[in-house]
């Protein structure tokens, strides 16, 4: 396990203010396989996979891209330097899908920024500074989409049900199992006036 999460780990954060709560999940269709789930933030998961080392994905079962799976940070430092840098995991994982203009105005946004200075907030922003004296990345949208540009999403393996819940031929060439469940034949009825 990585040594600065288990440090993260120990702080015994209340990472739902940040979008990193930690916890029992179950995995979805599109987690992938020898993925390590590190927390959650509502439906999406961010998590190691075996692999591609200390690299920190982002698992979205509703993205609004071309990817299931994408890289968020190159190690589990520069993740945690990116919510310090944004405030929150939120912005991190929507950074696939928009320009520099989006992403400034989300960042701006009085809303977001209410969020962000909220003391709940602030104090977890402030323990992660001190307890594991890391600083915010500078140029975060940079950072990730230059990360994301060069990584080879082909190389991700999705279990069999990532296939099947996509309409996609499983790559090891093997057929999803029958349904196993019966229904009874339904009669229907029309009647007229």
């Amino acid at each position: 396990m990585n040594m600065l999460y288990e440090r993260y780990m120990s702080l015994n954060i209340d990472g739902s203010w940040i979008g990193f709560e930690t916890g029992d999940e179950t995995p979805y269709f599109c987690t992938p396989l020898g993925a390590e789930i590190l927390g959650w933030d509502n439906g999406i998961h961010y998590c190691f996979i075996e692999g591609f080392g200390e690299m920190v994905f982002c698992v979205n079962p509703e993205t609004c891209c071309d990817h299931f799976v994408y890289p968020i940070a190159s190690n589990f430092c520069d993740f945690l330097r990116l919510i310090l840098a944004t405030g929150n995991t939120n912005t991190l994982q929507q950074i696939i899908g928009w320009d520099k203009k989006t992403f400034e105005e989300f960042v701006n946004h009085p809303e977001e920024h209410q969020n962000k200075t909220r003391p709940e907030v602030t104090s977890i922003l402030n323990t992660i500074r001190k307890e594991l004296n890391i600083v915010p990345i500078d140029t975060p949208f940079e950072y990730i989409k230059n990360l994301q540009s060069m990584f080879p999403y082909e190389q991700i393996a999705f279990p069999n049900t990532y296939y099947d819940t996509l309409g996609i031929e499983r790559p090891d060439g093997t057929e999803p199992e029958e349904n196993s469940f019966e229904f009874e034949p339904v009669e229907i009825k029309i009647y007229k006036d």
